[in-house]
């Protein structure tokens, strides 16, 4: 078994991958006291230039970053590339922070996740989403039964970016990306949130799947635009939810409402700043305001109420909880709650073959729970 053994001095972290995720990732990983050792991007040019621009000790090829033993590796590239990356990173006794999603299969999802798990490796998978105050507020409500039974779960996570047979992307191929683009990518954010909030999971769905392009450019597409679910959850409760990247107008429109027999809550990300409480007898909106807020919201509340916390803030505060946990860091009353851990990233991928399986079947499918 490889065991990562950490000292008090700076996480040394390598970043694989160059674009836009990359550089979210070493923006939280900078705050939180790593040192920037090494980057490997897609040719020894962008390397070199990316490098320069975030800060990074040296260039590396992908390879050989993967497998040079880091404290941790940030694991940012194309779907396809996940696992092997992943598996190098780990055998190498390196702790891994990997996009999602964690691998193109569950198959293979499990087998990373348990390779970490022999290892007394930390892995982490970026449901970044979890990390907005108000968020876990809503959660903290719902523990406490302010909303009651769950009866409906309403979501959707909606954006613009692919609306023209024009606009590509390598995840319009099955082959770079996987079986699955719009849910795999954004989906499963959607999934991870409602199960997080509500914690309850989906048991059983149906779904149906369209592609509005069938080429972008010259290239074919083999992944999905649009999707629709029903879902079934283990409580008893029912739920509708619909992802897009074809909406116009919507750029990245997340948004969840669960209703209890007693009250509903109701998040949309793009509006983080603010929580939704309806009530038969009236409703409010819940502020950021750390006094104001349960334990676990007024933690992530990293900058006085008024001043708008954002997407980068629940990055950063997500990539700390993860080092905390490579540390194994429980000085502060234990370890930090709700981390994506690579389980997670397993449910995300079991979840994905359960919604790519009901569309092709045209029924109902039950979802597995392991």
């Amino acid at each position: 078994m490889v065991t990562s053994t950490l000292t008090s001095s700076p996480l040394r972290a390598g970043m694989l991958g160059g674009g836009f995720m990359a550089r979210t990732h070493s923006q939280a990983a900078r705050l939180a006291g790593a040192e920037l050792s090494a980057i490997a991007a897609s040719s020894s040019e962008s390397t070199e230039r990316i490098r320069g621009e975030l800060g990074f000790g040296r260039g590396l090829q992908a390879d050989d970053l993967a497998g040079a033993g880091f404290d941790v590796v940030h694991v940012c590239t194309p779907n396809e590339t996940h696992a092997t990356f992943t598996r190098s990173a780990l055998a190498a006794g390196s702790h891994v922070i990997c996009e999602k999603p964690l691998a193109t299969s569950a198959a293979e999802a499990r087998e990373l996740a348990d390779a970490a798990r022999a290892a007394g490796l930390i892995g982490t998978v970026p449901f970044v989403y979890r990390y907005h105050p108000l968020v876990r507020e809503a959660r903290a409500r719902i523990r406490a039964g302010e909303a009651g039974t769950i009866l409906t779960v309403d979501g959707s996570y909606l954006q613009d970016w692919l609306l023209d047979a024009d606009d590509v992307n390598w995840r319009v191929d099955a082959g770079s990306g996987g079986p699955s683009r719009a849910f795999a990518d954004i989906g499963s954010h959607l999934v991870d949130l409602i199960e997080f909030v509500t914690g309850d999971r989906i048991t059983r769905l149906a779904a149906t799947t369209r592609t509005v392009h069938p080429e972008r450019g010259s290239t074919p597409v083999t992944t999905e635009d649009t999707v629709a679910v029903a879902v079934e959850f283990a409580g008893g409760a029912i739920g509708s939810l619909l992802v897009s990247q074809v909406a116009p107008g919507r750029k990245n429109a997340l948004v969840i409402e669960v209703s209890g027999d007693r009250e509903s809550v109701r998040f949309a990300q793009e509006r983080p700043e603010q929580l939704w409480v309806g009530r038969r007898q009236g409703s409010t909106l819940i502020d950021r305001e750390a006094d104001a807020l349960s334990p676990d919201a007024a933690r992530l509340c990293r900058v006085p109420a008024g001043h708008p916390q954002g997407y980068q803030d629940a990055f950063n505060a997500f990539v700390a909880d993860s080092y905390a946990l490579m540390r194994g860091d429980g000085s502060e009353g234990g370890a930090p709650d709700g981390v994506p851990t690579f389980a997670d990233g397993v449910r995300a991928a079991v979840v994905t073959e359960a919604v790519l399986a009901a569309a092709e079947a045209g029924t109902w499918v039950e979802v597995p729970q392991s």
